[in-house]
């Protein structure tokens, strides 16, 4: 088969043939991948930065996020059978650790990244254990089914806090930012307010449901962000990891409100926290990947009742042949989601 893979260890990917994965523990499931989407660690392991070349070890098929249809199971899978229509959660853990048996699965000491530690799925088939795998509702198409995985990141960052109601800043607007305002939204969010660098993402997040778009770079963007909220914003997403929008998100949160955390900043970040933390009293969460399985079955269970349309976010649906152009979209970002569609 057809696998997009990294090869050496420099910036680019390879289209390469490689053997059909087989099931080598009893507890795996073998899958026929439907769709398949570039996700920015997909990205930086393609440009090959700092933490791709301390982290990623090639040769290795890349890819984490997707849905297909089982088509074989081992002798100890269970929960699913063959023809389940599934996405994947692309954080393997241990079960045994002391993370693991408080049911904080998400922060497990052991944990092992599809498409990182292991061969991934921009493939035709892919392997996995049972325990990685969701089932999905036929209702929802592949292309928005094999991006839930990302996805899950939004809705545990939006929903780590009290939402009905409040006003909410997004800061930064990729794919995952952009996924973050359309769970506001859906969650009975007040007043959303999206902020961005580029005017494409900006767009995007009001087709997604931002009630207003902030410029970043404008010189304003923060009083722009306190008029519009009275003072502050009850419940601030922080997406980006730019250090000056990580600062800016405690500066525009309310006193008392909540700040969710998820960007990645490449170095140290300096707050005053003091005046803008301490003595306003802020709640602050630090999001890593998706609560497993909670999130899960909240963001299918959203999927599948409607009621949160994440269908704009995706921009692109290209031919696996194509992964160079996807990847130059990323690093333009002049795309939503790009989806690699394999059926």
């Amino acid at each position: 088969m057809k696998a997009i893979a990294k090869l050496d260890s420099a910036p680019g990917a390879t289209l390469v043939d490689v053997p059909e994965p087989t099931i080598t523990r009893p507890d795996q499931v073998l899958v026929k991948v439907a769709a398949t989407s570039i996700c920015g660690t997909d990205y930086h392991i393609y440009s090959w930065d700092h933490w791709s070349a301390n982290r990623v070890k090639p040769p290795r098929i890349m890819g984490h996020e997707f849905a297909g249809e089982i088509v074989q199971v081992g002798k100890d899978v269970t929960r699913v059978k063959v023809g389940d229509y599934v996405s994947g959660e692309s954080h393997w853990v241990c079960g045994n650790c002391p993370q693991c048996l408080r049911n904080n699965y998400h922060v497990c000491t052991n944990t092992r990244i599809l498409g990182v530690d292991v061969d991934g799925c921009f493939a035709p088939y892919v392997v996995v254990p049972e325990r990685s795998v969701w089932r999905n509702e036929r209702s929802v198409p592949p292309h928005l089914a094999c991006i839930q995985d990302p996805l899950g990141n939004a809705v545990h960052a939006t929903l780590a806090g009290d939402i009905v109601g409040s006003s909410v800043a997004v800061l930064g607007c990729g794919p995952i930012g952009m996924f973050a305002v359309a769970v506001a939204r859906a969650a009975g969010a007040s007043l959303v307010i999206a902020s961005d660098t580029r005017e494409y993402r900006l767009q995007l997040a009001s087709k997604l449901g931002a009630d207003a778009v902030v410029d970043a770079t404008a010189a304003d963007a923060e009083q722009q962000i306190l008029k519009l909220t009275n003072g502050g914003v009850d419940v601030v997403l922080e997406m980006s990891g730019a250090p000056s929008a990580i600062q800016q998100a405690m500066r525009i949160c309310r006193m008392g409100g909540r700040v969710s955390l998820m960007g990645i900043p490449s170095g140290p970040v300096q707050l005053n926290m003091a005046e803008d933390m301490i003595f306003k009293g802020l709640t602050i969460k630090c999001i890593v990947g998706r609560r497993l399985y909670e999130t899960w079955d909240t963001m299918s269970t959203l999927l599948a009742s409607g009621r949160l349309d994440i269908s704009p976010a995706v921009t692109h649906i290209l031919p696996m042949s194509e992964f160079e152009h996807g990847m130059a979209l990323m690093r333009d970002g002049l795309c939503g989601k790009v989806v690699f569609q394999m059926v």
